[in-house]
């Protein structure tokens, strides 16, 4: 492990900034743990240039935006957002964690990852993400409600995708791009059982809008093409090399294994979001970090003290109180909502 002489101590680092890594932050930060969230920017998250099927987001909210706001509430409950990329991770003798970043190197009582995977772009030419380019179906698929959409790739879950696309238009390609498909014998004769073009030919050009928006692809067969939109399926990469750095288990899809806390089979560390198995939505995730913060708090909180140290030690002293973070007290003093008299003020008469 590399030396740096930036050292930070934490109760919880969360490594990766997206929608589940923030989630936890905002759990373990207002639950009084000192905690960081360590950044490296991006992310599929930061690549959203609108905001689907979050409860309470306004649809034209960027990625970006989104996540500023995130970030901005961690912030203000007393918790750190560093930009950084963790490079390196071990268990400390001490049972702790080391994480050495670019620019600085971090301990912690508690580790979550939050760091995703990257999906397989397909080669060009393809329109834009987000303007023709897709790569979530329960978003986005009400976007191209009777519209013709195509669907990417030669395996098998682009063969069911293209199939579960007609329940939102009659209208669906499944386009090839010259090469040959890798789907059973099963699923080829399901998939001729539904209307969809099976597009052997290989993309030649596009055709776009002034907004952007893609408007057709060309083919090398001297075809064109309308399309509103449509999803790549080529796979993903799962970012692990931190996970199997700690010894972490994975699953055979590259995910992360958790149980229903989000504890990998690692005591101490957490995997949110789409590094572990399940859909692959902002919600999803964020509902992964809440449980994961939730979870954290229960293992790192000072009180009740048990019976048995009790008996040992004696009973808790006032001094010891309140058990938190003094990060996170200190914001919590400045915080407009917790404001009220202070206790040795005097009370107006009623009458």
């Amino acid at each position: 492990m590399s030396d740096t002489a930036d050292v930070r101590d934490y109760e919880v680092v969360v490594v990766g900034g997206g929608p589940a890594g923030l989630q936890t932050a905002l759990y373990t930060t207002r639950l009084g743990h000192d905690t960081a969230v360590v950044d490296r920017g991006g992310g599929r998250a930061a690549m959203m240039l609108e905001t689907h099927n979050v409860i309470g987001v306004p649809e034209e909210t960027s990625g970006n935006e989104f996540l500023q706001t995130a970030q901005e509430q961690v912030e203000s409950y007393g918790g750190d957002v560093v930009r950084d990329f963790i490079v390196e991770a071990e268990r400390t003798d001490d049972g702790r964690f080391r994480l050495v970043g670019n620019d600085a190197e971090f301990l912690a009582d508690r580790v979550v990852l939050g760091v995703g995977f990257n999906d397989e772009r397909p080669k060009p030419p393809v329109p834009r993400t987000g303007r023709g380019l897709h790569y979530c179906l329960h978003c986005d698929a009400y976007m191209f409600v009777d519209r013709p959409v195509y669907v990417m790739g030669t395996g098998e879950a682009a063969a069911h995708v293209a199939m579960i696309m007609l329940n939102f238009t009659d209208d669906v390609d499944l386009l090839l791009r010259g090469e040959e498909p890798e789907w059973s014998e099963e699923t080829d004769e399901q998939l001729r059982g539904h209307p969809i073009d099976v597009v052997e030919a290989e993309i030649t050009g596009m055709r776009k809008g002034e907004d952007g928006w893609l408007e057709a692809f060309e083919f090398d067969d001297g075809t064109v093409r309308r399309y509103r939109g449509g999803f790549p399926m080529y796979g993903s990469n799962h970012n692990t090399a931190l996970p199997e750095q700690l010894g972490c288990e994975l699953n055979d899809d590259g995910t992360v294994a958790v149980d229903e806390s989000m504890e990998t089979t690692v005591d101490g560390v957490y995997a949110v979001g789409d590094i572990t198995p399940g859909h692959n939505q902002v919600p999803v995730a964020m509902g992964k970090g809440a449980q994961a913060g939730i979870d954290i708090h229960y293992g790192l909180r000072e009180f009740p003290r048990d019976l048995e140290s009790i008996r040992e030690d004696g009973p808790v002293s006032r001094d010891e109180l309140p058990g938190m973070g003094e990060r996170v007290r200190a914001a919590a003093a400045e915080f407009e909502a917790a404001r009220a008299p202070p206790l040795d003020a005097e009370v107006a008469d009623d009458d």
